[in-house]
């Protein structure tokens, strides 16, 4: 089969495709024939070598959607089960982008009945990680929240989730995101001049770092989404970092929420597999608003 890997570290010419030998399940595992897999920063993070690696061949790819295609023993899917799932790992040998990829059945999803598997495909990292850093927060409905990067993957998803929530959100973004955003949910909007402090809670996913933790209230709370890039604590505020796990049970509560018509996905932009190196090439340039996503 076909997967996308880097074997030395660099720009997004790096990324090679090879034919490797199909992966096979072990137990409470399940491969997955993939249909689309979104390309996220993380994965550009993955191939400048930030995660480490050094000297090993390392697959590309979080987020899949498709079809199980195998199973080991202990699991409840089957061939031919419809899913999305998330591949968790910084440095491994194969990732989603491939025509192939094996998961733990924890992970996994059914597919959204509305979506196709391109669409799909953008729900599973971004979203986990939305969920995640708002359960961090823990808001009460009527809270004040600042959401940095709102028109981005991970930020959009959180403005509709809060907003879900009965949270007052705040969205920052780029002045020609407004029109998103509102449409996402955020009560507010606001360009870049964000004022003084005074929010409940901030939710970073622009990863502004100190910046965003000053516009949080005394005794506030913000979680960034780069566990290592979190600022220090200072006035009371608690500071927290999501590090997104694989949840099966969770992606599917926000796979209902698709289906339900309250969760966007959003498609920049689709490449061939073969052309994973372009892809990486267009994230590169910025201004991206959705997933780029591959198709093997």
């Amino acid at each position: 089969m076909r997967a996308a890997v880097v074997t030395s570290f660099g720009g997004p010419e790096a990324v090679r495709v090879v034919e490797t030998e199909v992966p096979e399940p072990g137990a409470r595992q399940v491969r997955i024939k993939v249909a689309a897999a979104a390309l996220n920063p993380v994965d550009a993070g993955v191939r400048e070598g930030v995660f480490g690696g050094a000297g090993k061949t390392i697959g590309l790819g979080w987020d899949v959607a498709g079809t199980v295609d195998a199973t080991g023993v202990a699991t409840a899917w089957k061939a031919g089960d419809e899913v999305v799932a998330l591949d968790y790992g910084m440095v491994k040998p194969l990732g989603a982008h491939a025509e192939y990829v094996v998961v733990p059945a924890e992970a996994v999803a059914a597919a959204p009945r509305t979506a196709d598997a391109v669409h799909a495909a953008t729900l599973p990292l971004n979203a986990l990680t939305a969920a995640q850093a708002l359960d961090l927060l823990d808001l009460a409905s009527g809270a004040s929240l600042l959401v940095t990067g709102a028109a981005g993957a991970v930020g959009g998803y959180a403005v509709q989730l809060a907003a879900r929530r009965g949270v007052s959100v705040t969205a920052l973004a780029r002045e020609d995101d407004e029109d998103l955003v509102r449409s996402l949910g955020a009560a507010r909007f606001t360009g870049g001049a964000v004022g003084a402090r005074g929010f409940d809670a901030v939710l970073d996913a622009a990863v502004l770092g100190e910046r965003a933790l000053g516009w949080v209230r005394d005794g506030g709370a913000y979680v960034g989404v780069i566990p290592q890039a979190a600022p220090a604590p200072e006035r009371g505020v608690r500071v927290d970092a999501v590090e997104v796990s694989a949840d099966g049970a969770r992606l599917a509560e926000l796979v209902g929420l698709v289906d339900a018509g309250a969760l966007t996905l959003r498609v920049a932009g689709t490449f061939p597999l073969d052309d994973a190196a372009k892809a990486h090439a267009r994230l590169a340039e910025g201004g991206v608003r959705g997933r780029l996503v591959l198709v093997p």
